[in-house]
């Protein structure tokens, strides 16, 4: 199925800032353990691009194809052999030549003519994983521009979240003092009182594991793009709500053309196919042309030859073989209909896949209208709930289950702008958005017989992305400075607040 000029546009547009600015490769520098680092959306994704090992295993894994491609071309080259041979003799050959030795010199060039169809079939072959290796570097990377996006995200929520229980403490820190004081002239009972300090606890509980949660997070985020595990980051972007504006059709369209596993599938569904006919050359002659030369022999009688020499064609065709090339041609059509099967199963998949990112996104769309009410008849509540005591006509109790609400209703905005933003980033994901080539074209320029290297320039969507990837030398593991002493992350983040603070 081909998706619309009108589709392919739309989606364009929304990509143009993306493609120009968060997906050329740099060089990202190095960072030391515990230093502070600023970092956007766009830097994230980009250092993750030039440090995340994924990344360069995918690279290392196509440069294995492109020099498994080079072996299978040469096979039908010609090999030039030399071999030399020395011997001493005895007994009664020794007693008729009165000479002990004996050595021979012989050079040979010999080609294959016709191998049944088996070099050729081994070439496409090679060509056609060399291919899907392109294409799988092309996929890694958009898998890790989506986990780093996603990491980044977690960062960001976490640090909404620490925002929210921080609010929360200071409010009913300020509600405690207010109970502690009516307690002092006799208005409300130590029941209050001790309530408000548990429920304040909790709170602080809270605040706790949600900072925990955002050093996890950062440390995760570090990890993933390359920096020290200890470096301290401070996001520059905030979760925000922009409506996508694709239909379902729309994506899935997109995604069956432009998904680089689904091309990866057909690639090794071609591999089988070439497989099965490589299988199928046992039942063929096979024809081999060879030169070869005597090279300054000595027998045993002493006498030397130099000029000797051959030229000719050999042919043999193994008639019989006992049902071995039926049995892997056999064993060749299973591997055939599997590889069928699972390119099946993998366009099934990617419908799936954008299903459920594009109900996901929807839902956290809806949930975000619906919290941000919830949010602003919490404060309401809250404020009559504080009056409702304050006046004596309503219960502590009440004051505290409308902070939690208040809370709840809170956390609940951010989780569900978070969802929005993640399920967005899966989308598209989900429907191959690319990074460095674009997949259809790639496609199109192999079949029409190009090289690797001139489907990927033909691919290109940048001029960097235009040259073919290399492999370096492997990166030094990132250690942590333990010797150090550095902060938490979160301890930019939070406010400073002791126990006794608290409770006072």
């Amino acid at each position: 199925m081909r998706i619309s000029n009108r589709i392919k546009k739309k989606i364009r547009r929304k990509l143009a800032a993306a493609l120009v600015a968060g997906m050329m490769i740099f060089s990202a520098g190095t960072v030391d353990a515990a230093d502070v680092v600023n970092i956007s959306l766009d830097e994230t994704i980009q250092r993750a691009y030039e440090n995340n090992r994924t990344i360069k295993e995918s690279v290392a894994e196509r440069e294995g194809a492109f020099w498994s491609l080079s072996e299978a071309r040469r096979q039908g080259n010609p090999q030039v052999t030399w071999s030399w041979s020395g011997a001493r003799v005895g007994g009664m050959a020794y007693d008729a030549s009165n000479r002990n030795r004996a050595f021979s010199n012989t050079g040979s060039v010999s080609m294959p003519i016709y191998q049944g169809g088996r070099l050729r079939e081994g070439r496409k072959s090679a060509r056609y994983a060399l291919s899907s290796a392109d294409l799988s570097l092309e996929n890694t990377m958009q898998v890790v521009r989506l986990q780093s996006t996603i990491y980044y995200f977690d960062v960001l929520q976490s640090r909404n979240l620490i925002e929210v229980y921080e609010e929360e403490v200071l409010t009913l820190q300020e509600h405690l003092r207010n109970v502690s004081a009516q307690f002092r002239v006799g208005t409300v009972a130590k029941v209050d009182v001790l309530e408000s300090q548990v429920e304040l606890a909790n709170a602080m509980q809270n605040l706790v594991n949600i900072q925990n949660s955002y050093d996890v997070a950062v440390a995760n985020l570090n990890n993933y793009i390359g920096l020290p595990a200890d470096t301290v980051i401070r996001p520059q972007d905030t979760l925000t709500y922009k409506k996508y504006d694709l239909d379902l059709g729309d994506c899935t369209a997109y995604a069956l053309e432009n998904r680089a596993d689904v091309a990866m599938a057909d690639y090794a569904v071609k591999q089988a196919e070439s497989a099965k006919k490589s299988a199928k050359s046992g039942w063929y002659p096979s024809v081999n042309a060879g030169i070869s030369k005597e090279l300054d022999t000595e027998n045993m009688f002493g006498h030397k030859t130099n000029d000797q020499w051959s030229i000719g064609v050999s042919a043999s065709w193994n008639i019989f073989d006992g049902g071995i090339t039926r049995a892997q041609v056999n064993q060749a059509d299973a591997a055939l209909i599997r590889a069928q099967e699972v390119a099946a199963q993998t366009r099934e998949q990617v419908q799936l896949d954008v299903q459920s990112a594009f109900l996901d996104l929807h839902a956290a769309e809806r949930n975000i209208g619906t919290t941000q009410v919830a949010i602003v008849l919490g404060e309401e509540n809250y404020k009559i709930a504080q009056v409702r005591y304050a006046a004596g006509v309503g219960t502590n109790l009440d004051v505290m289950d409308a902070s939690r609400k208040l809370t709840e209703a809170r956390s609940n905005y951010f989780t569900a702008l978070y969802n929005y933003n993640t399920a967005k980033a899966s989308l598209d994901r989900y429907m191959g958005v690319p990074v460095t080539i674009d997949v259809v074209r790639y496609v199109e320029s192999e079949h029409a017989g190009k090289t690797a290297a001139e489907s990927r320039e033909d691919a290109a969507l940048t001029s960097e992305a235009a040259a073919v990837p290399e492999t370096g030398e492997v990166a030094p593991v990132v250690l942590i400075d333990f010797e150090n002493a550095s902060p938490l992350p979160s301890e930019s983040v939070e406010q400073e607040m002791t126990k006794d603070q608290a409770f006072q």
